[in-house]
């Protein structure tokens, strides 16, 4: 039955990953059937983040009422009706207006599912639970890019995907019953606990690092196949692809992890993947197509191991006391990064030209190694 059950989560997590990456790979499309300027594809994702982080927020509350299994096969639901929205939609306004409950659906889920996890199944699990997310995210710009090329019409690739997540539904309402044998979680700290949470040593730089992880892995993802057409000069079909290639990259890095965090530590893994993200921007700044598709995958393995990682990490750098307070916190500061970052970074690029895109890459990449790395000297100083 445990087997079953992590088979359903498995497949829930594909579903989450599917959509993250549709908008990116078809905006292209969009941006010229709409007539809209490059940057208007971070508002729909920003509004979309901020969903995710107000659902977050009370995902706990939630998953105390409801249970994680109700809760899922909820929020799986709000998901496939805005998908089903997204492919009727004919203007930016209701884009824009579809994006609310995509983004409560998508928070609600991910915070349950990686809390479950978290709780009841090995590390590896969490490894593994990343990676199908992946595959998910990795599958959405393949649809997208199909049926382009045989409708012509981007609302088909997310009308495809809402139909998958109706399915799903289903398949979470028969496994209703699995879901019983595992103990809801206590209730949440009081307030002088969360007060004293604040005080944690090197909670600050650990906030930072997944503040910038959540940003440069959103922000790739979102602008990858405009820049591929812009400044590679790729066509849209073969862009949308090319998106894939990076969300590909997290997909079998985070499988491969789920092996190597038995024999490497999670230090080296984080530092390897950001050694591989800072390559692959690297291999961006090249003025040849080959090489920035070659460069989204190598970043897309370099960000496979580090989310994942940092999550498990948290009872064990922070107390085990403090875990389940900081998790949330901690989802929270990383959907800001998906919020705020990739519209920002439109803006940027829509001012002042998409060759910009792998620079504004770079600063963030940046960014999250100052954060792993300040937190690494804090706890070193904490342990001496």
């Amino acid at each position: 039955m445990t087997t079953l059950l992590l088979v359903v989560i498995y497949i829930a997590f594909i579903s989450l990953g599917l959509p993250d990456s549709m908008l990116g790979a078809a905006w292209p499309v969009m941006q010229r059937e709409l007539g809209l300027p490059l940057a208007g594809a971070g508002l729909v994702s920003m509004i979309v983040s901020g969903g995710t982080i107000v659902s977050s927020l009370f995902s706990g509350m939630l998953i105390r009422r409801l249970g994680t299994g109700k809760l899922t096969l909820m929020s799986v639901l709000v998901t496939a009706l805005a998908l089903l929205g997204y492919s009727f939609s004919q203007d930016y306004l209701w884009l824009c207006l579809i994006a609310v409950p995509l983004g409560l659906g998508a928070g609600a889920v991910d915070a349950a599912l990686n809390d479950f996890v978290a709780r009841n199944f090995a590390a590896r699990h969490m490894n593994w639970l990343h990676s199908f997310w992946g595959i998910g995210a990795t599958t959405g710009p393949l649809i997208m890019a199909f049926m382009l090329n045989q409708t012509g019409r981007w609302q088909m690739g997310y009308r495809t995907v809402a139909i998958v997540q109706f399915t799903l539904v289903a398949l979470l309402a028969i496994s209703l019953p699995l879901w019983q044998r595992f103990p809801t979680p206590a209730s949440p700290q009081t307030a002088s606990g969360r007060g004293k949470i604040r005080k944690i040593r090197g909670l600050t730089p650990n906030l930072v690092a997944f503040f910038a992880y959540c940003a440069v892995e959103a922000s790739t993802g979102l602008w990858a196949a405009s820049f591929l057409v812009d400044q590679r000069g790729l066509s849209r079909v073969l862009a949308a692809g090319g998106a894939s290639a990076y969300y590909l990259g997290i997909t079998v890095g985070r499988f491969l992890n789920g092996f190597l965090s038995s024999h490497f530590d999670a230090k080296n893994l984080v530092r390897g993947g950001q050694a591989m993200i800072l390559l692959g921007i690297g291999l961006m700044f090249l003025p040849f197509p080959i090489l920035s598709l070659v460069g989204l995958m190598i970043v897309g393995l370099g960000c496979a191991p580090i989310y994942p990682t940092l999550l498990h990490e948290t009872p064990r750098r922070f107390g085990v006391e403090n875990s389940a307070s900081l998790m949330g916190i901690q989802m929270a500061i990383a959907y800001c990064g998906l919020t705020l970052m990739p519209p920002l970074l439109g803006l940027i690029v829509d001012r002042f030209g998409l060759q910009l895109y792998p620079l504004g890459l770079l600063l963030l990449a940046v960014m999250l190694t100052f954060g792993t790395e300040r937190l690494n000297k804090v706890l070193a100083q904490q342990n001496t």
